[in-house]
Formats: structure tokens, sequence, C-alpha cells
């Protein structure tokens, strides 16, 4: 599908913003040193406001006035005298792009990440002076009259919460629901995750230590599986067959059938050793808790450890309590201790190799990255809730995220990037497994 740039412009904070440099916590330094591309689909609703259905010029107004409060987007990533990254609040502005299509958001199908959504819908810094650059944004048209927005903010600036945070606040100011009197400010005091001194390493971190397998990624293809709530009801409730078992969370059911399922598609040998990864937030965690609108990253990862045939050929909720126990030790003094350790890693020099964008992760291995809970549908810049929201791409095999339906019906869609000898087994396994639960 063709889509046409029709302008290109930095849109700068509506007013002066302070001009200095934001140290960076290890959280900040340990994601992705990329851009985040995601995308929000809208569909023509032929009612609310009388302006301009998704006019430029007042998503740039809105974002000007935005970018007050959340000013260091404004600014560029760089590095301090000793080479460690920190951003320079300069207020240069984000960028703006405005294109459209002759196709269809039907024509889309149904969003699956893949490297052709991101490049049509999501601006990239490759070039033309956008060197540091960390927030970035296109709205392109639809023959249709349908919308949709692609934002790319750099993760080293926010990580999922923090840029959700952001674009939603962009939404109420555009609508008029929020004015700057009445803007939530958000906390920009990343020392808050600022290691000890000296560090002081009390338990072993070994989802950091064991840095992926060797050699280049795999290849992948993605794919949307979506979950009904009556298939999640009976999945939470079957856990040990028969619906004997004791009744499971979302997170810990899901999860737990997709490293059952992951094992079996991949086939993966009984005696092998499979290492599944998730992704915490520290927010509420840490004590006392981060502030609301902790602008930063406050994810980690967490890991359990298992034989695949443990997995493969146990309950379900056998492999819902390895996941279980993986969580549990997520307390103040875990994270407290993880940053201490990155603290030593980074003395040492080996920090690099465990950063998730350089990430070589093993075909034995899942990491699962949830969504829920998160205000994934609050960006309604007057026009009403975006239809879809999702990743445009994914970065590498093995990497899963849960993500919730927008209407609230309890559904619940899993993307999945695989290995494609893999995803068309994998899918099978999903939903026959799935079966098995509905009694």
């Amino acid at each position: 599908m063709a889509v046409e740039i029709l302008d290109s412009s930095m849109v700068t904070p509506g007013e002066a913003t302070p001009e200095h440099r934001i140290w960076l916590s290890n959280f900040d330094l340990l994601v992705a040193r990329s851009h985040t591309p995601t995308v929000y689909v809208y569909r023509p609703t032929g009612s609310g406001s009388d302006t301009a259905f998704f006019s430029p010029d007042v998503l740039k107004a809105a974002l000007a006035k935005t970018l007050v409060p959340f000013y260091p987007l404004a600014g560029r990533l760089s590095q301090d005298s000793a080479g460690r990254p920190e951003i320079i609040c300069t207020g240069e502005g984000v960028l703006f792009v405005t294109a459209r299509s002759g196709g269809t958001i039907d024509e889309l199908g149904d969003f699956a990440p893949s490297d052709e959504l991101r490049r049509m819908l999501v601006p990239k810094a490759d070039g033309g002076g956008l060197a540091g650059i960390l927030a970035m944004f296109q709205v392109t048209f639809f023959r249709c009259g349908g919308v949709c927005l692609g934002t790319a903010i750099h993760h080293t600036a926010a990580d999922g919460l923090a840029a959700l945070d952001f674009v939603n606040t962009w939404a109420a100011i555009a609508r008029g629901d929020a004015g700057e009197a009445t803007v939530q400010r958000p906390c920009l005091d990343r020392t808050l995750l600022r290691a000890g001194s000296p560090p002081a390493v009390r338990f072993d971190h070994a989802e950091y230590s064991r840095r992926g397998g060797g050699g280049s990624k795999l290849p992948f293809d993605s794919a949307i599986l979506p979950m009904s709530k009556n298939q999640l009801d009976a999945l939470k409730g079957g856990g040990g067959g028969g619906g004997q078992g004791k009744k499971l969370s979302t997170f810990k059911a899901v999860v737990a059938h997709l490293w059952r399922c992951a094992c079996k598609a991949r086939g993966l040998a009984g005696a092998e050793v499979t290492r599944l990864y998730m992704t915490a937030d520290a927010r509420a965690r840490v004590r006392p808790p981060l502030p609301r609108g902790y602008l930063g990253n406050a994810i980690f990862r967490a890991s359990a450890v298992a034989k695949v045939d443990d997995i493969a050929a146990g309950p379900l909720d056998a492999v819902a309590d390895k996941v279980s126990g993986a969580t549990a030790r997520l307390v103040d003094e875990y994270i407290r201790s993880l940053l201490d350790y990155l603290e030593q890693t980074a003395a040492s020099g080996g920090a690099a190799g465990l950063r998730k964008g350089e990430w070589v992760m093993p075909e034995t291995d899942l990491w699962v990255i949830s969504w829920q809970g998160l205000p994934l549908y609050d960006a309604d810049f007057a026009w009403g809730r975006p239809a879809f929201m999702g990743r445009a791409c994914l970065q590498f095999s093995g990497l899963v995220y849960l993500v919730p339906g927008p209407d609230g019906d309890g559904r619940l869609d899993v993307v999945v990037a695989m290995e494609p000898k893999s995803l068309a087994k994998f899918k099978e396994v999903f939903y026959d497994e799935l079966k098995s639960y509905d009694s």
C-alpha cells in the first residue's frame, strides 16, 4: 500500500522550557536503544467535534501544549563526558508528519505487526537532521475516511506506561478536557532508581547474566491470536484438567499456556532447558512507590527456567506455579539489588550485551510482555477512541505481547513473533489446547 507524505515539520513546546541535562537510570540504559513504533487506528465516526476529522492544526497546537510539561521529549539523546547516555533538554521539538494513502483501513487486515506496517505508518529517524530525536508522529489519512496515528517514542526516554501518559495527555488537551493548569505534570526525577553507593547485590539475577543465544537473530513472522472471555475463563479454571485445578489469574494462566504451546510447537526435546522471560514494572513494587506520572523506564525482566518436559507435559497449574515463583520475589529489595547488579556490570563494561534491543534469544526461550491494565485506548483526540492500538513491528522471534481488546468485552489478543516453521504449528496447538479446557 502506497503512502504519500504531505507535510513534515517540527513541533516545539508552546512556551519556554527549562534547559538542563537528565541523568538516566540503569533501567533506562537496559531497554532497546531505539524508538518504540506503535499504531492507533481510528475509524470515521461522523460525529463528535465540528473540527475537521483529525485536523493536523488542532493536533499540532495540542502537541505544543503537551510538550511544555513533558519537555524532555522535545530534547535530544546525547552522552555525558564519560560516554553515558543522557537527555539534553533543548526544546528542539518532535517530528510531526502528515500523510495520505489511497487504500483503506480494512486493507491492512488485522494489523499484525510487520516491517511493512511500520514503514508505511510510523516515521523513522534515518537521517534528515533527526539524530537524537526522542519522539516522532505520523497522521495518515485513508481513502475510507479512517486515520492512523503512528507514534515512535524513544525507549530510553519512556517505557510503555510513560509513553501512554504522554499520548493520552496530548489527546485530552486536543479534545479540550485538560487545560494547561489541570494537566498532571510528569515526574522527571530518574535518580529515584539510582543504584546504591557502594552497590550491594543480594540476589541472583540470572536473567541478566545470561546474555541470550549466540549467532544472529532468527527470522520470524508475526500473528495476532485473539482469545475470547469464555476461552480465558475456561483456561483460568482448568489448571489441573477436568476443572479440578485452582483458579488462576489471567496473566498466569495465559503465560503458562503460551509457554507450553511454544515448547510443543517448536518440537523441543524433553531434556532441553527452556527459559521464560517476563517484563515487570517497578513503579508499585519499590518502597516508596514511584510517583504517578514517572517519565522514564521502570521496567525490568524476570525469568523462570525448567526442563521442556516439565512445561510441555505438566499440568497448566504446575507451569503457572513456576510463573508465580518468578514474580513473587520482585519486591523492593530485589529491585534495588538488580539496580546495583546492573551498576557493577556497567562498571566492568559488560552492560551493552544485556540491552533488549541487541538480544539474541535462542529458540528454546519465550519473552512475554503484558499490556493488561494499561490505558491503551484512552487516546481520544475528540473524534472517538481508537478501534485498534498495538505495536507496528516486533523485535525478535519468541517475543509475545498480551493486549486487551478495545471494547472492554474481556478479549485478549496474543501478539506473537515466532520462527516461520513453528508459527503455524503454534497457532494450531494454541487453540487445540484451549478447547481441552472448555468443559
